[in-house]
């Protein structure tokens, strides 16, 4: 199948197909005879797990681990473990930050009264500098 029909059949534009050519995630597929990609069913096999990685949050360097994993019929499911908890600690800690700018935020939206007048507390907290 070309590129268009796998970007179809996985929901990956054939853009990011090609992109993931690029970056190592996707072995470069086979060529028609007129240069055009031909893509296998374990190519999108590959996208789908690809896809799945990322829309969990993975890193183009995790999914490259996650993929090496895959293939390593000798890897154990610890490796895969470790892999997937250092994620949720970084998802952890990325959560505890957007939660300190959610309540930065309401504390000064509360302190603004939203009326007429200039004075805002929210853009005199973004000008204040950090010294």
């Amino acid at each position: 199948m070309n590129i268009g029909q796998a970007a179809e059949a996985t929901g990956v534009s054939a853009k990011r197909i090609r992109y993931y050519e690029q970056v190592g995630l996707l072995e470069p597929p086979q060529r028609s005879d007129a240069g055009y990609r031909v893509y296998e069913a374990r190519d999108l096999h590959t996208l789908h797990f690809i896809q799945r990685a990322r829309r969990l949050g993975f890193s183009l360097a995790q999914v490259s681990e996650l993929l090496a994993l895959w293939h390593d019929q000798g890897r154990s499911s610890g490796q895969v473990k470790a892999v997937a908890m250092k994620h949720i600690d970084e998802l952890h800690s990325k959560i505890d930050e957007l939660q300190s700018m959610v309540d930065t935020l309401t504390h000064l939206a509360k302190r603004c009264d939203g009326g007429d007048r200039p004075d805002c507390p929210i853009l005199s907290e973004l000008q204040r500098s950090e010294s």
